[in-house]
């Protein structure tokens, strides 16, 4: 009967450590590998539609470029509808640069890789994290 006591304890520790891990969110690894030159960075921000195209992202991080490409990996992302937004900073300085008439002096990318004239829109740019690791590629 202690057996039976301890080892159903165990099942129920196991399960719930398990139902944790579950819980921790979907990775969303991007890469990028088109990049002009190895100089300054590559800034990337995850995006829900109340952030896109307004700020910083709900995640953000920065790669430095080696041979012109990056990657780099998001964790720990709950399900819904994100985008991802990725800017070649080649001077180093955190945001995008323009020339004088609006045109961005720096190459940039959004998920699903559309570029239609004007700034990104979100919903060209979305897709939906659900239960399994996604692996998206970003053209400049």
């Amino acid at each position: 009967m202690k057996n039976l006591i301890t080892l159903f304890s165990l099942l129920i520790i196991t399960s719930l450590a398990t139902a944790q891990e579950n819980k921790k969110g979907i990775d969303i690894t991007v890469v990028v590998e088109n990049i002009k030159s190895n100089e300054g960075k590559v800034l990337f921000s995850l995006h829900t539609s109340e952030t896109f195209m307004k700020g910083a992202g709900i995640q953000n991080t920065a790669s430095n470029i080696e041979d012109g490409k990056v990657k780099i990996t998001f964790t720990n992302v709950p399900e819904g509808t994100y985008a991802v937004m990725v800017l070649h900073d080649a001077n180093d300085n955190n945001r995008m640069d323009f020339e004088p008439n609006g045109m961005p002096k720096e190459s940039y990318g959004i998920s699903n890789n559309d570029m239609s004239f004007g700034p990104p829109q979100f919903d060209a740019a979305k897709f939906e994290v659900k239960n399994t690791n996604l692996n998206l590629n970003i053209r400049f």
